[in-house]
């Protein structure tokens, strides 16, 4: 067995093996379908042996091919690995730094990015929206702000904030009676089923009873349903008190709270532009801690 295959060669049969279809594959490597199919049948023939099943529905590595894919997770780790490490003797606080976060935190850096530019002017920065959990091995984001800690090896991790919920309502929706259960009468918003690990929706299900008249699966669709009064909601307190078309109904909600930590990979944290952004939105987190915790109400 020739194993002389070269490195792009390789990617694409770990691609294929792990998304199972031509398209899928091609997708994810930039690349048309016929370049996978072609890079596959060439790397099966350098090799000498076939790699994948052709099913109906999908490729399915043989025997054969199982053996390379160990093989070749491995190369990709170390790869990696070399590529963060070798990231890491740059010594210039410049660059590009990509943070991901769930949409309100997003929301909240974005406020707050011309502090941060004024601070850290050459380096330009990448804010990437998402629910699920960037891999910071394969560097598709530097930093993470995320309210649990992965169990995941190779993370350093650092708390930046506790933050605080609330019940909010438009300032133009009139409520006669704002305790608990008089509220549970109102129409609420919420997140929907697949999204009902948010913060604040069990302690909404317990107070209710009932599922939420109008449910959304993004923090900034349940804030604008709030502002034009479909309903009331749970927020948290950095996005609705500095909403002057909101008004907190009653205080914060003890029952609801989470913790906000900062996720680096261990090969990163030493990069300059990363060391410096990771230190910057310590600053930013601490200077509006009173915020974060409900303790201001506009």
């Amino acid at each position: 067995m020739d194993m002389n295959a070269n490195w792009d060669d390789l990617r694409v049969f770990l691609t294929l093996a792990r998304e199972g279809t031509l398209t899928t594959a091609a997708k994810a490597l930039g690349v048309s379908h016929p370049t996978v199919a072609r890079r596959v049948q060439a790397l099966e023939k350098q090799i000498g042996a076939r790699l994948f099943e052709r099913l109906p529905d999908r490729f399915a590595p043989t025997s054969a091919g199982e053996q390379l894919l160990a093989d070749t997770e491995a190369m990709e780790k170390a790869a990696l690995s070399i590529h963060r490490r070798s990231a890491g003797l740059s010594d210039a606080v410049s660059g590009v730094v990509r943070l991901s976060a769930g949409e309100a935190m997003s929301v909240l850096v974005a406020r707050h990015l011309p502090w941060l530019r004024a601070r850290l002017q050459q380096i330009e920065f990448e804010v990437v929206t998402s629910h699920t959990l960037a891999n910071l091995s394969r560097r598709e984001a530097d930093l993470l702000i995320r309210d649990q800690v992965p169990e995941l090896a190779g993370i350093v991790t650092r708390k930046l904030c506790h933050v605080a919920y609330a019940i909010y309502a438009a300032r133009k929706l009139a409520l006669k009676d704002t305790s608990v259960p008089a509220l549970a009468d109102q129409p609420w918003i919420g997140f929907d089923d697949d999204h009902s690990y948010m913060p604040g929706q069990h302690w909404l299900h317990e107070q209710l009873c009932r599922r939420p008249e109008i449910r959304v699966n993004n923090w900034l669709v349940l804030h604008e349903a709030v502002r034009v009064g479909s309903g009331l909601a749970v927020l948290p307190c950095y996005l609705g008190d500095q909403d002057p078309a909101l008004r907190r109904v009653g205080g914060v909600l003890p029952e609801v709270s989470t913790e906000q930590w900062l996720l680096v990979h261990r090969d990163l944290r030493a990069l300059p532009r990363v060391r410096a952004v990771m230190d910057a939105l310590v600053e930013l987190f601490q200077r509006h801690r009173t915020l974060l915790e409900g303790r201001r109400i506009p």
